[in-house]
């Protein structure tokens, strides 16, 4: 069984996981939760062969998984001499059943660690978002939301930026889940950003067009679409950065003028709480949970001790700040340059 498939429920034609998920029908393996409940990332089984392992509850009363509309955002800062903007596309909502976020894990233990940031215990809150660098002969969008149906608002959040799809030279993929490549295809089946070349590596464009369910969007999008391998400057100031685990080809991107530097980090985190005080912990969407968990943590710590600018886009907008260590873990500090 391929190690990158995942369950679907229905969403927009698409799938309900597909919008932070891959959007496969076969489900992949999924760790067994741990016995007794453990406190910390990593798990203790008892030695009781007779234990019955505890089971996942329904999701909270009232708390439903999937994408949530937002108003359309934009929040722009210098970096050396590029142009940088935050876009707000959606948000997405996800029920602290240990479904999504703190797979293996118990409700009680994720509920503890949202507790203590001061959110509800019931559910975790993600945003979606992309990221717009100019650089003066680029217009560069990095990633492309949802789409223009009734959830994705990134078009909207453009024209706030003073950017229309037209004016957009290249699209950046860091992996091709739904809420980062729905929006490359408008709801009318044609290209949103029709002068853009797009760009994702090599094997992720391999895993998309495997994708049955995206086979629409593959093939409007092909003509368009320009391969490449991580490592490369696919963009003057901009190099790709692997960063495998959630995806088989998943990137980030390093963003370079002059001195300044920021790194887009793609899905290698998503909650601002859970995904940096618990590095380790599955996260529901990763195809391969324990390269993810390993290329997390060793990319978060090379964040922290070289102090530079990230931007996550599930992270609360305008999903721009510094990763911190802390007490063998990590904290998030949102922070726009220059404020």
């Amino acid at each position: 069984m391929p190690v990158w498939t995942k369950p679907v429920l229905s969403l927009i034609g698409i799938s309900t996981l597909a919008v932070l998920g891959c959007g496969e029908s076969t489900p992949a393996p999924v760790a067994p939760a741990p016995e007794p409940p453990a406190a910390s990332a990593t798990a203790t089984v008892a030695s009781q062969p007779e234990a019955t392992p505890p089971v996942t509850p329904p999701a909270p009363p009232g708390v439903k998984t999937g994408p949530v509309p937002a108003s359309p955002q934009a929040k722009s800062f210098k970096l050396g001499a590029f142009t940088v903007v935050a876009l707000r596309d959606a948000t997405f909502l996800a029920a602290n059943d240990t479904k999504v976020i703190g797979v293996g894990q118990t409700v009680d233990t994720v509920g503890a660690e949202l507790k203590k940031a001061g959110l509800p215990e019931d559910r975790i809150e993600l945003n979606v978002g992309a990221l717009l660098v100019k650089t003066g002969k680029h217009t560069v969008l990095l990633d492309s939301g949802l789409g223009d149906g009734p959830k994705g608002a990134l078009v909207e959040s453009l024209k706030l930026a003073g950017v229309a799809p037209g004016d957009v030279t290249d699209v950046l993929i860091t992996h091709s889940h739904f809420d980062h490549v729905g929006g490359l295809v408008t709801g009318a089946g044609s290209l949103t950003y029709p002068k853009a070349t797009i760009r994702l590596s090599n094997k992720e464009w391999t895993a998309l067009q495997a994708n049955a369910d995206l086979a629409k969007l593959v093939a409007v999008i092909t003509p368009k679409v320009k391969g490449f391998e991580p490592g490369a400057e696919v963009v003057p100031g901009i190099t790709a950065v692997e960063l495998y685990g959630h995806t088989p080809g998943h990137l980030g991107y390093e963003v370079k003028s002059g001195k300044d530097r920021l790194f887009d980090l793609g899905d290698l985190v998503h909650s601002s709480v859970i995904s940096l005080a618990k590095p380790e912990w599955t996260m529901g969407f990763d195809g391969d949970t324990a390269l993810g968990a390993k290329v997390r943590r060793a990319r978060l710590e090379k964040l922290a001790k070289d102090k530079e600018l990230v931007f996550a886009p599930h992270f609360p907008f305008p999903s721009v700040g510094y990763v911190s260590a802390q007490d063998g873990a990590f904290a998030w500090k949102g922070q726009i340059p220059g404020e």
